[in-house]
């Protein structure tokens, strides 16, 4: 059985904060209302419009403010900067950490590689080396190192649903292969100094104040300017749509949860090391997937009633560093954690469109 940690008088450290998951994760925890020091670490890169970021950290301000037995704390920083990094271990003392600090984005890896080594690769490093010696000196340290990774490690994986038993060795982008070698690290600094590790593949999030890069959103920012939409590999790409709520859910229950510290037959530490997929496990076809969206739009006032989805529609080959389906097999997570996402999709695209229409006062 895995021991159960409780966030009450816990240091938490989240990198990422202002990030889509990473925000929605604080104001979950700050709910809970137990209490905790909450830490909160982001670049605030210019990736995407930094004033959604903005927003997401104001939506916790006002919140932590609710509850005062939550010590939030923000620090504007780079994992890439290990000297920061270093000071906020050193200061803060966390006792879970969740890093889900990184370059995203499939395309931007094409673009741009140097910010996937920096954030993907150096940054998470830095996490490691900061948890390793954070045990220095008989410290308790770290008690639970909990990782993004992502569903793009299994590339073009034939067999579906992607489970976590199956081979990933094949990554098609450099974002993947990043998230390949986060896995790969951990397993390697969780055997060696014996840090309790989970990495989560989570599978295409959406939902309110997610991130303008995500096909959802792009989408709706075209539609509502009367541009065409270019849908990919001719309608037949499917994704395994997972609302932010549930990611969130898995994240929390995995959190109070890290493997097991034990030894092999050899006396050595056998890696307190494990992953889970958290998806929707349910993918939905891409053109499917945007007539729901714009159904919703035109339902929340974003799009008129009489809105012509067929007109502003381009059917499109397949583009690099794309893979025609995702599906995430997530009976680990049900056996071990009890939980599996449901929210179907036209409820999460709904909250999208009623957040887009509000935040964006159409």
């Amino acid at each position: 059985m895995k021991r159960h940690l409780d966030f009450s008088d816990k240091s938490i450290l989240i990198t990422g904060a202002a990030g889509f998951i990473g925000a929605n994760l604080v104001m979950e925890l700050i709910r809970t209302g137990a209490p905790m020091k909450l830490i909160g670490l982001d670049n605030l890169n210019d990736y995407y419009d930094v004033s959604l970021k903005e927003y997401r950290l104001s939506e916790i301000k006002k919140l932590a403010q609710t509850k005062l037995q939550i010590d939030w704390r923000f620090i504007k920083g780079d994992l890439a900067d290990k000297a920061l990094i270093d000071s906020v271990f050193a200061e803060y003392k966390p006792d879970i950490v969740v890093n889900l600090a990184a370059q995203a984005g499939v395309r931007y890896s094409i673009e741009n590689p140097d910010a996937y080594i920096q954030s993907n690769l150096i940054g998470f490093y830095h996490i490691l080396e900061a948890c390793r010696h954070s045990y220095d000196n008989d410290a308790k340290g770290v008690e639970h190192l909990v990782f993004a990774s992502s569903s793009s490690v299994y590339g073009t994986n034939k067999k579906i649903p992607y489970s976590t038993d199956d081979k990933v060795d094949h990554p098609i982008s450099l974002y993947a292969a990043t998230k390949k070698s986060n896995e790969l690290l951990a397993h390697a600094y969780s055997k060696l100094y014996n840090i309790p590790s989970t990495g989560l593949r989570f599978f295409t999030v959406y939902g309110p104040a997610g991130r303008p890069d995500m096909a959802y959103f792009g989408f709706t920012d075209k539609l509502l300017k009367g541009e065409t939409i270019e849908i990919f590999n001719y309608g037949n790409c499917k994704r395994d749509f997972t609302y932010v709520d549930d990611i969130v859910e898995g994240v929390k229950r995995v959190m109070t949860s890290p493997p097991e510290r034990k030894k092999g037959d050899d006396g050595l530490p056998e890696p307190p090391y494990a992953i889970y997929n958290i998806g929707n496990s349910s993918p939905e076809n891409l053109l499917d997937f945007v007539d729901i969206l714009q159904q919703e739009l035109v339902r929340a006032g974003v799009l008129p009633k009489d809105y012509s989805f067929e007109e502003h529609k381009k059917l499109v080959p397949m583009q690099a560093g794309d893979v025609p389906i995702t599906y995430a097999d997530t009976s680990a997570l049900e056996r071990d954690f009890g939980f599996k996402p449901s929210t179907p999709l036209r409820e999460g695209l709904r909250k999208f469109a009623q957040w887009y229409k509000e935040f964006y006062q159409i």
